[in-house]
């Protein structure tokens, strides 16, 4: 006899219903539950014997740059940066390459990063027609809804590529460099299974993101589907937050104190700390390896347990905001409010260019010049990064951007009167013409680009701290490329009114490249993270009159059933251990069920009721076949395991008798 509280799961019963019910639409046979929630700590399993990885290297896969990173596990202290790459800008500094890549006409990998760009600008315009570029693509898998291994992206010339492709070439492309530059230091061919791979994916990205982010790694070759744990997804604050603890004096600057904490003599401008920072790193620049000293920097040995701190990473295509609180003896970090933010990186500067370039000149123009003239068009934008970095609050003087050629001839053709007659005519203020055929910018003008940017950064800021939880913050940290900005710098410092200090590390765009390699060294120091989502399986339970609706009820054996309960495993927004694993144990409903099925649901919503409720997906589905085998006793049990806090969730089910297991990977990506 059941009782109340036990569930059956997902129940084949073929009763006519008020409403069409997905449980039954599957027609799975069920189980019911032998025992409650049970959570094993890491102890309680034993740890599978690790490889023993040779050394670590972390990719920063970013909106518009990219680098990677890397470490010897016997010399943990020094982490090594990429080497120098070809090409440049001018007032960019090149640590990291552009994230461009060029497809040949029939869709194979050409090139990518700055020899990408250079090769796609020097060819013929009628020629570059056919060829692949793409650029700033890695939004798209913030923006796209229904994220799946089928998601496209499109090239400068309009034509369509799947993104898998795109990202596996690009990580493929930094598997190979990283492998060539470990081989010539080692003197002889390093092998990838002697590798631990880190990579950094923003931590408001959504589980289908993150997903993606590891299925492109498998097809890239980073890694096989046999060996997950080789390759580590790391939530780029949270690689921020483990380089920050390591940060000595000399190696930041304190916006409050308006110096730069490295024995420089301070300095009034906001900016000025971090332009001297910048010239310090650049003269130590030629080294590429950075020394982390075993040791708690002097700023985190100020922190006591239970102090928070917030991480701002503003990155190019986003903003990530994560609270974490300090657990001591070890420093370990706990995630204590789970990260927000949104698409405001520094791109959107960019597309406020756009917009203005739209206004003077047309937005019919402007789309037409971009598809006839695409390396016009990016050259353009490479002018444009160079002026925006020159932007600052107390600036006087104007910024003037270079127009090619072939945008003024091609204005010239398409309109009938020329740039100059267009800037005259425009309603546009502070933007002039200059005899040297630039656009002449007022500072104002570059200002008021970056201000919708900048005030939703502001706008995510000011929501964070009014919430309760978030009080009593002793440090902000500022990381990530677009953090350089004085303007937002300043922003920052006017909404926090001395609330908290301001900390950014030098040489701030490659803060997550070397917390990656350090969290990769030791995976264990983050221990507490936030669910993103709530998961359960979908369960019949005993029908309650008034408490379940009629539509729900069906009846099987004399025995009324509601039907569709989401069984809640773990809550959104509630803190998870790392490895942390749920079990429960279940007995098939008949005795002579052949095949168990259990299927995994989620849902953004930190409660769902039923697995037919709005926003409630399915995500994974165990089915253990158990045909042939006896059980032993009259109740077969079934355990089901639930590992969270890593980006992957591993779901098991073993059947205890036999002994015999199937596992699955929760999958985010199946429409």
């Amino acid at each position: 006899m059941m009782t109340e509280k036990e569930l059956v799961i997902d129940d084949i019963i073929t009763d006519a219903m008020a409403t069409p019910s997905p449980a039954k639409s599957m027609g799975d046979p069920g189980i019911t539950p032998l025992s409650p929630t049970h959570v094993l700590n890491d102890s309680e399993e034993n740890e599978p014997t690790r490889h023993p990885y040779v050394v670590v290297v972390a990719i920063d896969f970013g909106t518009t740059s990219s680098g990677y990173a890397y470490a010897f596990k016997n010399e943990p202290e020094c982490i090594h940066t990429m080497r120098r790459w070809e090409g440049g800008d001018p007032g960019v500094s090149n640590q990291k390459t552009p994230t461009t890549i060029l497809l040949t006409p029939d869709k194979k990998f050409h090139s990518f990063g700055y020899a990408a760009r250079d090769f796609y600008h020097d060819l013929d315009p009628t020629e570059s027609k056919q060829w692949l570029y793409l650029e700033k693509f890695k939004m798209k898998l913030h923006t796209t809804a229904n994220l799946s291994i089928d998601t496209d992206l499109h090239a400068a010339n309009g034509r369509r590529v799947k993104a898998l492709d795109i990202f596996a070439y690009a990580l493929a492309f930094f598997k190979e460099q990283a492998l060539k530059e470990l081989s010539d230091q080692a003197g002889a061919d390093f092998d990838n299974a002697d590798v631990r791979w880190v990579i950094t994916v923003p931590a408001i990205w959504k589980m289908p993101a993150k997903q993606f982010m590891r299925e492109a790694a498998y097809k890239a070759g980073l890694v096989c589907r046999d060996n997950p744990d080789q390759l580590i997804i790391a939530l780029e604050p949270e690689a921020a937050s483990i380089y920050c603890r390591k940060l000595r004096l000399h190696q930041m600057v304190d916006l409050d104190t308006k110096t730069a904490l490295n024995g420089y003599s301070p300095t009034e401008s906001v900016g000025g700390g971090m332009t001297q920072a910048k010239e310090h790193v650049r003269r130590n620049r030629q080294s590429r390896t950075f020394l982390v000293e075993n040791v708690i920097g002097e700023l985190w040995s100020e922190l006591t347990e239970g102090d928070r701190y917030v991480v701002v990473d503003c990155g190019g295509g986003t903003v990530d905001l994560t609270v974490h609180q300090i657990r001591l003896p070890e420093g370990h970090l706990k995630e204590l409010y789970k990260a927000s933010g949104g698409p405001h990186g520094s791109i959107g500067i960019d597309y406020e260019f756009e917009k203005l370039l739209c206004k003077i000149f047309g937005q019919d123009f402007i789309d037409q010049f971009k598809i006839k003239r695409p390396a016009a068009w990016v050259d353009l934008m490479i002018a444009f990064e160079s002026r925006k970095r020159a932007a600052a609050p107390d600036r006087s003087n104007p910024l003037n951007i270079n127009l090619p050629f072939s945008f003024i001839d091609y204005y010239k053709k398409f309109r009938g009167h020329s740039v100059e007659h267009a800037l005259r005519k425009s309603n546009v203020d502070f933007v002039k013409w200059s005899s040297q055929g630039m656009l002449r910018m007022s500072p104002d003008a570059m200002n008021a680009l970056f201000k919708p940017t900048i005030d939703h950064i502001i706008q995510h800021l000011t929501e964070l701290f009014d919430r309760p939880e978030v009080t009593d913050i002793k440090f902000l940290f500022l990381v990530g490329g677009f953090a350089e900005s004085p303007l937002l710098q300043q922003a920052v410092q006017n909404m926090l009114q001395g609330r908290s200090r301001i900390i950014i590390p030098h040489d701030v765009g490659l803060t997550i490249l070397k917390g990656a390699v350090l969290f990769g060294l030791d995976p264990s120091i983050i221990k507490v993270r936030r669910s993103p989502l709530t998961y359960g399986v979908g369960v019949l339970n005993r029908f309650v009159e008034g408490k379940h609706p009629p539509e729900k009820m069906l009846v099987k054996d004399g025995t009324r059933w509601c039907t569709d309960v989401f069984d809640t495993f773990i809550s959104a927004d509630q803190s998870v251990a790392l490895g942390e694993t749920v079990k429960r144990s279940y007995t098939p409903a008949k005795p002579s069920q052949q095949v168990i099925v259990i299927h995994v649901y989620c849902s953004e919503k930190e409660s769902a009721i039923f697995i037919s409720d709005p926003g409630v997906r399915k995500c994974g589905t165990l089915k253990l076949d158990v045909s042939g085998t006896e059980s032993p006793v009259a109740r077969r049990e079934i355990q089901t395991l639930m590992q969270f806090g890593d980006t992957e969730i591993r779901a098991m089910a073993i059947d205890v008798a036999t002994s015999r297991s199937v596992k699955a990977s929760i999958d985010f990506l199946s429409q």
